[in-house]
């Protein structure tokens, strides 16, 4: 199958239409599946004084809790919550393709899994969705923020004729998360194929450092900060 390819697995009919289930999806429902399990395995026993993974869980929440009022102010409490499972989604998705299964041939018998757990992150479709959220909260944040009428008349600013500019970058940065983030999962992905097809052993082990791990971490950081600094404007009211 080409790296490209976004692999059917089934087909379901309900009421007379047929819905695809992609490995895509099916990825996406590993990577929410490994989140929730981590998170209730890791919130079952909470300690007044806490201990290992305990004390490694609070450290980051209050970093997020921190970052999300440094960054929204009043709407910390309700952009924070998003913002983590945004950065923890993107991560594992990012870094899901180091357990997938892989094809083994031996002694003339092959084995070749049902589907590979390839980032979901290298479908179009996914990012495009992600940053469609994103970019929804940037609009809903501004106008509670500001108000129909501060909204609109950020629109003008600085001048009126910044007008169609001001409403068209609202789509060049739904482009750019958009691309971005699947620009380099599958640049990073199909580099990755293309060095296990020339150099099959060892080899793909040193890439992989940084095309799986290094890459896939960047990437989610890149988006998650881009998502907050595009929220932090819209929430930031300043005098204009």
């Amino acid at each position: 199958m080409n790296a490209l390819d976004i692999k059917t697995m089934l087909t379901l009919k309900i009421a007379g239409h047929s819905f695809s289930i992609t490995e895509t999806v099916i990825v996406s429902w590993i990577v929410m599946a490994i989140l929730i399990a981590a998170s209730l395995a890791l919130t079952r026993k909470l300690k007044v004084i806490p201990r290992g993974p305990q004390v490694i869980l609070e450290v980051m929440i209050e970093f997020l809790n921190k970052f999300a009022k440094e960054q929204f102010g009043a709407f910390a409490k309700y952009l924070g919550p998003y913002i983590g499972s945004l950065c923890l989604f993107l991560l594992t998705a990012n870094l899901i393709g180091v357990l997938s299964p892989f094809e083994v041939s031996i002694f003339g018998r092959e084995f070749i899994p049902p589907f590979m757990m390839r980032p979901p992150t290298r479908d179009i479709n996914v990012t495009a969705a992600l940053a469609a959220i994103s970019i929804t909260l940037v609009l809903v944040c501004g106008f509670a923020a500001r108000g129909a009428g501060g909204w609109f008349k950020r629109l003008f600013h600085p001048l009126p004729m910044m007008l169609p500019f001001n409403i068209m970058e609202y789509g060049t940065r739904l482009i750019s998360l958009s691309l971005r983030l699947f620009g380099n999962i599958l640049g990073a992905y199909v580099l990755m194929h293309l060095i296990e097809g020339l150099f099959p052993v060892a080899v793909p082990m040193v890439f992989s450092l940084y095309f799986d791990f290094f890459d896939g971490a960047i990437q989610a950081g890149i988006f998650v900060f881009l998502t907050s600094l595009y929220i932090s404007e819209a929430v930031k009211v300043h005098e204009e």
